[in-house]
């Protein structure tokens, strides 16, 4: 997927934000004249993953999705606290279905084979489990007394994947491993939520690819994906 239809995206996005209706209430108690608000929060996201970047042939297949969940500590650093800074700290567990077999040989080296359509298998997916610091850029149209506002937060995700593993399945063999030693643990991706109360699209880029410049197909192409992950985020508190 091309950075222009990612920037696309995420324009009709942010339009339909802005025309959306909300359905659910902000549980956020507010006192009225209360110039110290801050809107600290629990926040859980339920995301489907697209894959891009990737080697010819490659395609999603299969369950691919994610769910991430956390807390943001609210520093508003205007007087009318509508624009804030929030640093939390939460975890993304994420499943990518996907048509590229991943083995091992008898010395431990890794291989990467691009199946085609003619072969046919159960499963085939890596599954990831991130511990993240999200930092946001937060503007809102809140005041100390309205309790359903607009919101537009941007920032990134600075992640360490502290499980990955490996799959795959068909009618003769199972393969798995705990550990790709060519997948890069470090991640960082950069996000976005807009909408109104708790009702939130969510947006979140992976500005890295997930394996490093050893990870080659069988057929000498770089296998370093990334991912695009698109969804609802739901604020709590």
């Amino acid at each position: 997927m091309s950075m222009f239809r990612i920037l696309k995206f995420i324009s009709f996005l942010f339009m339909m934000s802005f025309t959306s209706i909300s359905i659910a209430q902000d549980s956020i108690p507010k006192v009225e004249g209360d110039l110290k608000y801050r809107e600290d929060q629990f926040y859980i996201g339920l995301t489907y993953n697209i894959i891009g970047d990737v080697p010819s042939g490659v395609s999603s297949d299969g369950l691919t999705g994610g769910i991430n969940f956390g807390f943001l500590r609210d520093m508003p650093i205007n007087k009318n606290r509508n624009i804030a800074i929030a640093v939390g700290a939460g975890m993304a567990f994420d499943q990518y279905g996907q048509n590229i077999l991943i083995d091992k040989d008898s010395e431990g080296n890794t291989s990467y084979t691009v199946l085609n359509s003619n072969i046919s298998y159960d499963s085939n997916n890596i599954k990831t489990g991130i511990i993240e610091l999200p930092v946001e850029l937060r503007w809102r149209s809140s005041t100390p007394t309205i309790n359903k506002f607009w919101r537009v937060y941007a920032g990134f995700r600075l992640g360490y994947t502290f499980w990955n593993r490996y799959s795959y399945k068909d009618s003769s063999q199972s393969i798995s491993y705990n550990s790709v030693k060519e997948y890069e643990k470090l991640r960082l991706n950069a996000t976005m939520s807009l909408g109104f109360n708790k009702f939130n699209f969510f947006v979140n880029y992976s500005l890295n690819p997930f394996f490093n410049e050893k990870a080659l197909t069988t057929d000498g192409e770089q296998v370093n994906f990334k991912t695009l992950k698109l969804g609802l985020i739901f604020y709590i508190l």
